[in-house]
């Protein structure tokens, strides 16, 4: 396979517990369509339901897929500054030098967000629960009624 920016030939590496291709000379790196879903899921546990939309919408680029050479779609990964390209054939993404990194910290700071809302919803509902309880309004009652 080929680097899609460089026409390299892309070389075997390991990235993040991930074999991947990559691009010697613009570092950058081709995943198979489940690896980016892998490598999300190295820091986030709560599932793809809460990850969001990958992709809002996208472009054409001139880069060819390395597996098909379908021209590859640009787009910006769950609405965040970074942006990647994908095979429309759904065969892989390519991701400039370093990206994965920016994935992870992105998926980390997605699950630190989503965790605390968890918690703060959580909080909320014990509390309402409790101003429900048949003990609170009596307490209330007595209050007014002395």
């Amino acid at each position: 396979m080929k680097c899609p920016k460089c026409e390299v030939e892309l070389v075997p590496a390991t990235r993040h517990d991930l074999k991947v291709s990559c691009c010697p000379s613009c570092k950058g790196m081709w995943l198979e369509h489940d690896e980016l879903q892998e490598l999300e899921d190295e820091v986030f546990d709560f599932g793809e339901r809460w990850k969001g939309t990958l992709e809002f919408s996208s472009a054409a680029t001139t880069h060819k897929c390395p597996e098909c050479a379908a021209l590859l779609q640009r787009f910006r990964y769950r609405f965040y500054d970074i942006e990647m390209e994908f095979c429309p054939a759904q065969h892989g993404y390519w991701l400039e030098d370093d990206e994965d990194t920016r994935v992870l910290e992105l998926m980390q700071r997605e699950e630190a967000d989503l965790q605390r809302k968890l918690l703060a919803e959580d909080k909320w509902a014990k509390t309402l629960r409790q101003l429900r309880s048949p003990s609170f309004f009596e307490k209330l009652r007595d209050l007014f009624h002395k």
